[in-house]
């Protein structure tokens, strides 16, 4: 059975890691990095710097889900504040893109 978690390299901050997600996660990584013009190191590096807790694993997800949630917000008129854990982003070049 094949598991659904992917290890990529990655570099961030300028050194090489790895980082382990499910595709989906890469993917929607993908998506939102090239909708902000950044590279997925760029979007990586940035997510490793503002997170609060956690190994950066759980910190790209939580990314993940509050930009699908952020955008679903703004879809259905409903204003959200953005989670702890992705503070700081708005203000960062990453989403000035």
């Amino acid at each position: 059975m094949k598991s659904p978690v992917v290890k990529r390299s990655i570099v961030v901050g300028g050194h090489k890691t790895s980082v382990s997600l499910e595709e989906p996660f890469w993917t929607s990584m993908k998506e939102i990095s090239q909708q902000l013009s950044v590279t997925l190191s760029e979007l990586v590096s940035e997510i490793d710097t503002n997170r609060q807790q956690g190994n950066l694993s759980s910190a790209i997800r939580l990314f993940v889900l509050d930009h699908f949630k952020s955008l679903a917000a703004g879809a259905t008129g409903e204003s959200r504040p953005r989670s702890g854990h992705a503070q700081g982003l708005a203000e960062s070049p990453v989403e000035r893109g």
